[in-house]
Parts: structure tokens; sequence; C-alpha cells
């Protein structure tokens, strides 16, 4: 899940999903919390054949290449507009890792990382290996960019470095004409180079993208596992398709029926948590940069080190807003706290901040080799055509709210004001909230202490659902499910995968 935060010079994102961060260390991740507008034309019954305008798409067969580490990858077309599927086409870029011989296979199982924004062939990767064999058994996994995203038909607005770096703030003081100016200007970039795009980039559309790969592989119904913002991509899936759900795991979940301001300061109370529990636990390490053994003055440590930077960027270029941005990346698995108190460590002590650079600059959708993904771009655009708009005074509101949660609280909200200047109509009418009426058994994976999203979404996401099944990770990090380290949380989520036995009702995992 992500939300912008602004900064003076550099706009980040703090919440993406953490799988490709596991498997990638700082590669990327998740989402904007995005709630439904209905579909433009309503999806075909769940039981029915596609249309005879869409056959042709889910009738398709792929040529499927060796693209390296035992993944096959292929293209597969989609129409742009689902109202006009005569008219211009898209193209998915899609992986698959088959299943390993000696097993039942079941059919693919489709990967979704979060975001928006997030490359499902990266996630594919990233995870794909570390599954249990009897899931591998059964399932070749499948991973694929979104429209819009990566390899898949991309959006496009300037380099996506030189994007990341324009991303300017919203202040409400002085500079506000300077910074909703150049997001104007952002904007008008955008429509110049992927204005016919724009307004077919909701989730609603990715959902029935996701419609036709399941055809395209030849599932019969559909096996998803959704994080973070997937959780939602998969929950839209299940009310447009619910006849067609087998399994759909959905962990890190959004409420699709939270208002966007109040999102940003859940999330925001949410990121002083994990700040909190990873404090407690670096104060019991050998290795904790913090001067202090108590918990306050540790936060006002921080607070320092982000005032200190902002005055004068650490290594000539890390500011305090990329500070801020390392640092809630390192929260997002606990298996990342080794890493990020060695990276505060090196910007307390010798004022270098390449550590938490790369952690922040990850998160923004820099990869290892210095090249970029376009997910920051590609992310906004998804987020501004699935949302209505807010407003000034709205996110102001919000930021104020937010300012008891000292170190990220302040100015979470204000990225959605962005979406005012974008080239996109907003969504109509009122919000369509997924409740998947009919659907097979549905399993929602929620952790206490996700900095990203709070376990209450899990629970309101749960009920939503007509049948939904909640299980509890009493753990640390965004995501659990081959995150968390818990063999209580894969092994329910393995079950429920092959057979789609659910956890008992009320079922909780201890932390590890």
């Amino acid at each position: 899940m992500l939300f912008q935060r602004p900064g003076k010079t550099r706009a980040a994102f703090l919440v993406m999903h953490v799988a490709l961060l596991v498997a990638a260390v700082i590669m990327m991740l998740t989402g904007c919390a995005t709630a439904r507008p209905a579909p433009a034309t309503p999806a075909p019954d769940a039981g029915s054949a596609p249309s005879a305008a869409l056959a042709p798409y889910y009738a398709q067969r792929p040529s499927w290449t060796d693209c390296g580490q035992g993944f096959q990858c292929a293209k597969v077309r989609v129409p742009l507009d689902y109202d006009d599927p005569g008219g211009r086409q898209i193209t998915l870029a899609v992986n698959r890792l088959p299943a390993l011989p000696g097993g039942e296979r079941i059919g693919s199982l489709i990967l979704n990382p979060g975001g928006p924004g997030g490359s499902g062939l990266d996630n594919a990767r990233g995870t794909g290996p570390i599954f249990d064999r009897q899931v591998r058994k059964r399932f070749d996994v499948v991973g694929f960019d979104p429209r819009g995203v990566g390899e898949s038909t991309p959006v496009r607005c300037l380099d996506p470095a030189e994007f990341a770096k324009r991303q300017a703030p919203l202040s409400f003081g002085d500079g506000e004409k300077e910074a909703v100016a150049e997001w104007r200007a952002l904007a008008a970039e955008c429509a110049r180079t992927s204005g016919w795009l724009l307004p077919h980039i909701g989730t609603v559309d990715a959902a029935r993208d996701i419609d036709v790969l399941r055809a395209v592989l030849g599932d019969r119904r559909l096996n998803y596992l959704g994080w973070s913002y997937g959780t939602e991509l998969g929950a839209a899936y299940a009310d447009l398709f619910p006849a067609k759900v087998r399994v759909a795991v959905l962990d890190g979940a959004v409420d699709p029926a939270a208002e966007p301001m109040d999102l940003a300061v859940a999330q925001a109370k949410s990121l002083e948590v994990a700040l909190r529990a990873f404090t407690e636990d670096c104060l019991t390490q050998d290795d904790c940069p913090f001067r202090s053994r108590t918990l306050e003055p540790t936060a006002s440590e921080i607070a320092a080190l982000v005032e200190a930077a902002e005055a004068r960027p650490l290594n000539g270029r890390i500011d305090g807003d990329l500070v801020l941005t390392g640092l809630a990346a390192g929260l997002y698995s606990k298996q990342l706290w080794p890493l990020l108190r060695k990276a505060l460590g090196a910007a307390f002590q010798k004022k270098d901040g390449e550590l938490l650079a790369d952690l922040g600059e990850g998160l923004m959708g820099r990869r290892p080799d210095g090249t970029w993904t376009n997910q920051m771009v590609a992310g906004l655009a998804i987020r501004c055509a699935d949302w209505p708009r807010t407003t000034r005074q709205a996110a102001a509101e919000a930021a104020r709210r937010t300012r008891d949660y000292r170190t990220f609280g302040g100015d979470l909200a204000l990225a959605w004001v962005q979406c005012l200047s974008w080239p996109v109509q907003p969504p109509k009418g009122p919000r369509s909230i997924p409740h998947a009426k009919g659907s097979a058994p549905i399993l929602v994976v929620g952790t206490l202490r996700d900095p990203a999203t709070p376990h209450a979404w899990a629970v309101a996401l749960t009920g939503h659902l007509d049948n939904a099944r909640l299980l509890t990770y009493d753990g640390d990090g965004h995501g659990a499910y081959l995150l968390g380290g818990s063999n209580c949380v894969d092994d329910a989520v393995d079950r429920y995968l092959i057979d789609g036995e659910l956890p008992r009702e009320g079922s909780r995992c201890p932390a590890v």
C-alpha cells in the first residue's frame, strides 16, 4: 500500500508492499488504498462465457519462452477499454514458474505484490522459489505487471528517476503556489505522453484483466494471492466474478469503506506503532545506534537527524525526507531491522546516509543496479483513476490530525491532493464496496503491528466480504505469509491454498 509523503525536495512512497524488500532486500514496493468505483459496464455473469467481442481475448494461447531461473515469459493481449473490446489493445507481461513434478497440479497461483505500481514479474521471481514444496507441486506460480506497470503497456511521464525527483511538496504555508504549479506541470506531461492510457488504468480494469489471464492460463477458477493493495485488487475481482474464485488470500488488507483522510491518519499511527516496536527491540541489541536507552529520547534523536539532514543533506544529497523514507522502508519487515540499525548507526555516527538512501530509493522504485521502475507514476495514475477527488482543506485537516504521530505524521495526507491536477475525471457516484456475494471462502490475513495496513483494516475487509475468514498474526512487518517468518501463518495459508481449508474462526498466530 502506498501513500506519498511530500517533502521539501522529494516525495517518497512511504507505504509499499514488502514482498520484494524481503526477496531483493531493497528493490521496491506497496500501495495507495483505493476503494472501487463501480465498473462502467457490468462484468459478464460469473458463470457465463465471455461476450463474443471478448471471446478472442479469453481464447488466446500465448507463446511462452524461457526467460531464466526456471521461468517462462509471455505477453497477453487485453482491450484498452472493456466498453470497446474491438478497439485499441494493450499487452500484459506475464511470467510463470511451472509446478514441480510429483504432485497433483491444481492450476496457476496468480500473485500481486501491491502498490499500486508494484511489478508482479519481480514479485514472482522473488517469492516463487520460497513457497513450500507442497504448494509448488500443486501450482504454477504466476506473476504479471498490471496495466500501466513495468513491462506491460506502461504509463510514461518523464524518465522514472526524474519523475521521482520532481515530485514536489504541498506546503500550507510558503511555497504552496509553487508546489501546485509543479504538480500541474507533471500532470500535463503525463497527459501529453500517456493521456490515451490514463482513463483506463484503474483497479476494475486490472481485475478484469485477471479474469482474461485466468482463462488464458487454462484455469476454470482463480487461485489468487495478493498483498497490501493486492488485497483490493483481489477483492475487486471477487466482487466482479464471485463464482470464478477457488481460493483468494488477501494479506495486509485495506478497509475499502474508509475515507482517504481516515486512511492517512490510521497509517501514520501504524508507522509510529511499528517504529516503537523496532525501537524497543533495538534497545536490547548490542549494535543499537541510539545514545539514549529509553523510548522517548530515541524519538528525539530521530527528529534531530531528520532536521540536520534537511538543513545539510547527508552525503550532499540525502535530505530529511529521504532519511524518513529509508526509516519507513526498514520497518516493513522484521528481517530488515538489522540493516536498519546499521543504516541509522552510519547516519548518526558518520553522517553517512547511503544505506538509508538505498532503502528509501528502493521504495521509490530504484533497482539495485541503479535503474528505476515506473512504479511511482503508475501508482499515482492508478490512485487518481480510482479515487474521488479530495480537497486541500480536507488534506490540511488530516495533516493536523496526524501531527500527534511525531515521526511520520503531519504531511502524510497531503499527497492525495496531487490528484486534483490529474488529467482524468474522477469517478462519479458512491464508491462501491466489494462484498463478493456467492464467492468461495476467502482468507484475509492481518498483522497486529503492520506499519502500512493496520490490523483493523483486515477486520473491516473480512466483515465487508460475504464469505471470508480472518487469520491474525501477532507480529511485525507488512504482510505475514512468506514474509513474517511464522510457520503458523505459512502452514495455515498453505492448507487453504491446497485444500481450501480455512483456519478456525478467531485463529491467531503468535509472534516469532
